[in-house]
C-alpha cells in the first residue's frame, strides 16, 4: 500500500472484477473508489492530479495483455506501477426478471470477457450475437437501465456476461453460472500512481518497461533480448505493440523478473537504454504470486560487485 492514495480510480461502474482487485489491494484502509468508464479515463484522471491512484486490468491467463492499458501506459505523461493483483475470474450470464434462457438473442459484455465464454456460448447459445460493453459491469448496468424503459424488444441484447456481484447489484436474475471455459482463468490488475519513489525491493519483485527499437532490422529484437539473457533475467512477459507512429513500427511491453535496484537487473536497463531508441521504465514492485527469482551466483549481485571491482583495479 503506497501511504499517500487514498483516492482511486478504477474501471468501472461497480462490480467490474476491477473494483474487486481494488477491494483486495486497499483491505480496510480509509479510501474513496472512482470509476471510470474506461482504462483511458481512470489513467487521465490520475495524470490529472485527480485520483492519487488508479486501478486498470494490464493481463488475463486466457486473452493476454490488456491492449488499453498497455498503450494508455506506453504513451502519455509517465506512470508508475507500484503493485499488482490477481483475480480469479467467474461469470455469470445475468438477465433481466423473466427472461428465460431461450429468450437470449444477444448477449453484452466486454470483449475479453466474450473470448472467455465463447465455448459455453457456441454450446448453449449458438445463435446469440455478441454486443460489446466497456467492462463486464456495464454490460450488466445497461440491463438496469433499458429495465424501465419500452418493452423487451428495444434492447440491444437480452442478456449479459458479468461477475456474480455485477448481476446482484443491478438486480438481475443469473440464468447460468460458472460459464467461463476456462475455470482457472486470472486476470491480473497493476495500482497506478504518478512518478515518485519507487517501492522497496523484497527479493519477490517484478519490473514492467517498454522497449522501443531504434530501427525495424533483422536482430534488432534479438539484440534486445539478449540485455536479459546474458544476466540471467526471466521474462514473464512479452508483447509487441504498435506506436501508431506508422505501419511496422512496434515496441515491447515487457515483465522481467526482479527489481530496478538489483545489480542484474540495473545492468540491463542500462543496456537497453544504449541498444534502444527509448526505454521508458513503468516499475518495480513486488510480485502478486510471491514468486521469487531464480539468481544464479554468476549473475548475483556480489558477482557484479566483484566484476564492477575488478574492472576499477584495472584501471587505477
Amino acid at each position: 500500500m503506497i501511504d499517500d492514495a487514498r483516492t482511486y480510480a478504477f474501471l468501472g461502474p461497480a462490480g467490474t472484477f476491477t473494483q474487486m482487485a481494488l477491494h483486495e489491494w486497499v483491505g480496510d484502509e480509509p479510501h474513496e473508489q472512482v470509476p471510470h468508464g474506461s482504462v483511458d479515463a481512470a489513467l487521465s484522471a490520475l495524470r490529472a492530479g485527480e485520483v492519487d491512484a488508479a486501478v486498470v486490468p494490464i493481463e488475463n491467463s486466457v486473452e493476454g495483455g490488456v491492449s488499453a492499458t498497455l498503450d494508455a501506459l506506453a504513451g502519455g505523461g509517465p506512470l508508475l506501477l507500484v503493485g499488482e493483483v490477481l483475480v480469479p475470474i467467474t461469470f455469470v450470464l445475468a438477465a433481466r426478471p423473466g427472461t428465460r434462457l431461450e429468450d437470449v438473442r444477444a448477449v453484452g459484455t466486454h470483449s475479453h470477457a466474450w473470448a472467455q465464454v465463447r465455448g459455453w456460448m457456441h454450446t448453449h447459445l449458438p445463435r446469440a450475437t455478441y454486443v460489446p460493453t466497456l467492462s463486464t459491469a456495464s454490460g450488466a448496468q445497461g440491463l438496469a437501465v433499458l429495465a424501465g424503459e419500452g418493452d423487451r424488444d428495444t434492447a440491444h441484447y437480452e442478456a449479459a456476461v458479468c461477475a456474480p456481484v455485477a448481476a446482484s447489484n443491478h438486480g438481475l436474475d443469473v440464468l447460468a453460472e460458472g460459464i467461463e471455459d476456462n475455470t482457472s482463468a486470472v486476470t491480473r490488475f497493476v495500482v497506478v500512481s504518478r512518478p515518485g519513489s519507487v517501492p522497496p525491493a523484497t527479493g519477490k519483485d517484478k519490473t514492467t518497461l517498454v522497449a522501443y527499437q531504434r530501427a525495424d532490422r533483422a536482430g534488432g529484437l534479438l539484440e534486445l533480448l539478449e540485455q536479459f539473457s546474458v544476466r540471467g533475467i526471466n521474462m514473464t512477459r512479452l508483447e509487441s505493440r504498435p506506436t501508431k507512429a506508422s505501419m511496422g513500427s512496434y515496441c515491447f511491453s515487457i515483465d522481467i523478473e526482479g527489481h530496478v535496484s538489483d545489480e542484474r537487473v540495473g545492468e540491463a536497463l542500462m543496456g537497453l537504454k544504449r541498444v534502444c531508441a527509448d526505454v521508458r521504465f513503468l516499475g518495480s514492485y513486488p510480485r502478486a504470486d510471491g514468486g521469487e527469482a531464480e539468481v544464479h551466483e554468476h549473475t548475483s549481485d556480489d558477482a557484479f560487485g566483484e566484476a564492477r571491482a575488478w574492472l576499477r583495479s584495472l584501471r587505477g
